[in-house]
């Protein structure tokens, strides 16, 4: 499946560039033509050892984007005083940079110096969805990296709790729709959450409820045997799905059924254009395949770099 979408966005943060033109599917067809295939090798290699690699790698990808654009500022490290993004709360989390610095090394083995880290990362991120049985596409390359990563501009993600309202502004900032909202959710049905982005949800939910009432009871239940209100286990949490290490809709299916796990995946209910979608996902694969590689594309294009750098990890 390739689809490439080219469209204008206004982007919230006025260091960001509009993408357009910058980029292109060929981009290294004549300077790396292998890097593609170097990138999907590494990735490859390390799903087969660790399977909760696709997972990091998306959310990775969706975490650097929606700072300062797809520029790999989320890979810096922080130096000196300043404390990079990858170093911000909701990045705390984030795992898996090992897999981007094999595929920077392997590619800089065939062509020194041509591969942004940014690129990298957007086609490790599209790898890992199709390496998880979702859909593949061509990605639109020429990203380039930032230089600037900040901890502090990690504030602006969208966090777990948000209404739709929050998700709505967050995405339309950065020139994304009501319908990538919901595509780019879908991404939840990889991978893992810690008790902490859904204890409000499961304990003193309010006044007159304990626990969510939109949640179902069982999985309210189960969540709660997990994930205790003075929880102590540090890395007590659950699967976002069942099926958590294959790319498939069964997210918008228990969404339906109360049995998502984050507000912010409850509040895509709330509203009749976004209940609408989800419902549509939920009962074509193939709609959700579709809209989700539209969303990626137009997600991944967002870029705010200045230049290509050879170590994806150092801020000079």
């Amino acid at each position: 499946m390739a689809v490439i979408v080219v469209m204008f966005c206004t982007l919230f943060f006025s260091s960001l560039s509009s993408f357009g033109n910058a980029l292109s599917s060929n981009y290294y067809d004549k300077t790396c033509p292998n890097a593609e295939e170097a990138i999907t090798n590494a990735v490859q290699k390390a799903i087969n050892n660790d399977k909760t690699v696709p997972a990091a790698l998306l959310r990775m990808h969706f975490h650097d984007c929606f700072i300062r654009g797809c520029d790999a500022s989320v890979l810096l490290k922080s130096v000196g005083k300043n404390t990079a993004e990858k170093d911000g709360p909701p990045n705390i989390s984030l795992h898996a940079f090992y897999v981007i610095d094999n595929a920077k090394k392997a590619v800089e083995d065939l062509c020194p110096g041509v591969v942004s880290c940014a690129d990298i990362l957007a086609l490790a991120a599209r790898d890992a969805v199709a390496l998880s049985g979702g859909p593949t596409w061509e990605v639109p390359k020429g990203r380039k990296d930032g230089r600037v990563s900040k901890a502090t501009e990690t504030r602006s993600l969208p966090a777990p709790t948000f209404n739709i309202s929050q998700l709505q502004q967050s995405f339309s900032q950065r020139g994304l729709s009501m319908k990538d909202l919901v595509a780019l959710s879908g991404g939840h049905t990889l991978g893992f959450s810690h008790c902490s982005s859904f204890q409000s949800r499961i304990h003193n939910f309010n006044a007159t409820f304990d626990v969510d009432p939109t949640m179902h009871p069982s999985f309210a239940a189960s969540l709660k045997s997990i994930c205790p209100l003075h929880n102590n286990a540090k890395n007590a949490g659950a699967t976002m799905d069942p099926s958590t290490a294959t790319f498939d809709n069964t997210y918008f299916k228990l969404l339906l059924q109360g049995k998502s796990l984050f507000s912010s995946d409850q509040s895509l209910l709330t509203t009749p254009k976004t209940k609408a979608l989800v419902s549509k996902f939920a009962s074509s694969q193939e709609a959700f395949a579709d809209a989700f590689v539209k969303s990626m594309i137009k997600m991944s294009s967002l870029n705010g770099g200045q230049e290509v750098r050879l170590d994806c990890k150092v801020v000079n």
